[in-house]
């Protein structure tokens, strides 16, 4: 099967434009995780924590536990394909102190493995079944990574980009 051709970037990029918050979380992530390997950056109106899969629960579990982050509210987890590499994406929220983070990792497609984070939120079951679904990434140590959106023994992973989605006779 022929690899899809990535597109090139259409159009301006959006300008990063972090409010008062913002700023002040992207100086302080570096003090609270200085024991991590992270990347601290911004996309749009958010502050963007890159991390190794291997430290994803430990940087959660700081964000959610530590007072001065209290992210207590996980809004999304999804995963992106990149075909070189798989992009696992949490998006939290501070009901506390309003403001908002973007914790990113990496792995690779042919062995896309990530601890799980339901023992921080909860709500991340879900999610991590959906991703695990669509796009094959393990959640190491999940309760239940049973299928969530396809049916036993469904074949593949359609939020792949190799998936074969349209390959299909009409007539």
């Amino acid at each position: 099967m022929e690899k899809p051709q990535k597109r090139e970037r259409e159009g301006p990029e959006a300008s990063v434009a972090l409010d008062d918050k913002g700023q002040a979380l992207s100086v302080l992530l570096p003090d609270v995780l200085s024991e991590v390997d992270i990347e601290v950056g911004a996309a749009l109106d958010e502050v963007v924590l890159t991390v190794r899969p291997a430290d994803v629960t430990a940087v959660c579990r700081t964000a959610k536990d530590d007072p001065r982050l209290a992210f207590d509210y996980l809004r999304c987890l999804s995963a992106v394909d990149y075909i070189d590499r798989l992009e696992v994406v949490y998006h939290l929220f501070s009901l506390q102190k309003r403001h908002k983070l973007v914790i990113k990792t990496s792995v690779p497609p042919d062995n896309p493995k990530v601890p799980t984070v339901v023992s921080v939120w909860a709500g991340a079951n879900w999610f991590e079944r959906e991703a695990h679904d669509l796009f094959g990434i393990e959640f190491e140590h999940h309760p239940n990574l049973e299928p969530l959106l396809l049916y036993e023994g469904f074949e593949g992973h359609p939020g792949l980009k190799s998936f074969p989605f349209h390959d299909y006779d009409e007539w």
